[in-house]
């Protein structure tokens, strides 16, 4: 019964991812193709995640209240209609305008209809963002499902699934490109809709009246400037949290204005963006499931960290001028290692930092600071690359690099902080 639960929330997450990443690669030249400027392009991932940010808390605590299984099914269901939404961007935008011209006078129809267009796509994002809260109320399930030795196992499953869509989805919204912006949305609609019937029929749920009521009733922490402000002030935790989130805008940076780097900078099609992140997504999956293992085995924490802090610093900046196809290609493989390197050990760093009792809500701070950079970056991002030039985003990502270098190397190597009391580390 585990076991079919497990494999059924795997295929519901990598569904789920498929979807997301099919249409990912392809966002800014969908805008683009409407006269979008690289800002507001960028301003399309920045409103996905900034209603991700208030929608899937707000998701969390109605699947405590309500299950697991409804909130999916909601999810999921605001998933499709976001992409349907995407698909329909044109048809629907053009209807808008021909409604409102009347009023507007000699305005030019052409920008009325493409503002009206890129409107219809905005609401896409934020309806998918606000209900998108799929992979969270996903692993709440595993961890209402599995005891505490088979959870890390279960936990597994998401990355792989997280690991698989990143280099499937972009592969084939890139072959379905061709025929149009347009199709990888309707497809990823359809991918979403298939999705919906998988946890309808096959999904039991995993919280039982009794345990939604403890739940509900339980006392839990919630992110607040309060919250990070004593965190940040306190030895060990304070700077691992300034070291996630300085490199989370970094290497949010670079994902968000990926696409449109590889647009104005290298004029590449949106197939070769897309089968480029494919790519990708395969370095980050042999880095994630071979490298770390052996490099943790052989090497502290503490230098790994600080060697994958000076790797990245050196290959943002190279990301900056790179100016073909193969020179990008190239700098992509030490991005992979050391965004690798640096996402599970900050984690790993953070847990041996705190008590056993304030692990969840260390995580959980770490965990919304990296939603915030996920805000922050495409908004930054854009003004730059748009005002600057292409060359600014990595630069910008590069030097906040520096300030992590600086952070690791006087505030965790240099002039450690004292470790926690023995008897209480984790």
């Amino acid at each position: 019964m585990q076991k079919r639960r497990l494999t059924t929330i795997f295929i519901i997450v990598f569904v789920d991812l498929l979807g997301f990443s099919l249409i990912l690669p392809l966002l800014a030249y969908y805008a683009d193709a409407y006269g979008a400027s690289a800002f507001t392009a960028s301003l399309l991932v920045a409103t996905y995640a900034a209603m991700q940010f208030i929608g899937a808390p707000i998701l969390g605590r109605l699947s405590d209240r309500h299950g697991r299984r409804p909130v999916l099914l909601v999810s999921i269901f605001g998933t499709f209609v976001g992409f349907l939404l995407l698909g329909f961007a044109e048809p629907i935008g053009v209807w808008l305008a021909n409604m409102v011209s009347p009023w507007l006078g000699n305005e030019n129809p052409l920008a009325i209809q493409n503002q009206a267009i890129l409107g219809v796509m905005f609401l896409s994002r934020a309806l998918d963002g606000l209900t998108g809260g799929n992979i969270s109320v996903a692993m709440a399930y595993i961890t209402d499902v599995t005891d505490a030795e088979k959870r890390a196992k279960g936990m597994g499953l998401i990355g792989a699934a997280f690991g698989l869509g990143f280099i499937l989805g972009p592969l084939v919204g890139g072959l379905l490109s061709q025929w149009g912006y347009h199709i990888p949305a309707f497809a990823a609609a359809a991918i979403a809709l298939l999705n919906l019937f998988a946890v309808f029929i096959w999904l039991p749920e995993s919280l039982s009246p009794e345990k939604r009521t403890r739940m509900v009733t339980a006392r839990r922490g919630t992110f607040s400037v309060r919250a990070l402000w004593q965190a940040i002030s306190r030895p060990r935790v304070g700077p691992l949290l300034q070291i996630r989130f300085f490199y989370g805008l970094a290497f949010s940076t670079f994902e968000t204005m990926f696409a449109l780097h590889a647009l104005y900078r290298l004029g590449l099609s949106a197939q070769t963006t897309a089968y480029t992140m494919a790519y990708t997504g395969v370095l980050v999956v042999l880095v994630q499931g071979l490298a770390i293992g052996w490099l943790t085995a052989r090497f502290r924490e503490i230098m790994l960290t600080f060697a994958a802090v000076l790797l990245l610093a050196i290959s943002l900046f190279g990301w900056a001028i790179v100016s073909t196809l193969p020179m990008l290609l190239l700098i992509l493989i030490p991005i992979a290692l050391s965004a690798g390197i640096l996402n599970t050990i900050i984690n790993s760093l953070l847990s041996k930092s705190v008590y056993p009792e304030e692990v969840g809500g260390t995580m959980g701070l770490s965990s919304s600071l990296e939603s915030l950079t996920r805000i922050i970056a495409p908004v930054l991002g854009g003004i730059m690359l748009g005002q600057l030039g292409t060359w600014a985003p990595g630069i910008f990502g590069a030097i906040l690099m520096g300030l992590v270098l600086y952070l690791v190397w006087n505030r965790l190597i240099a002039n450690p902080d004292p470790p926690l009391p023995q008897h209480q580390q984790n």
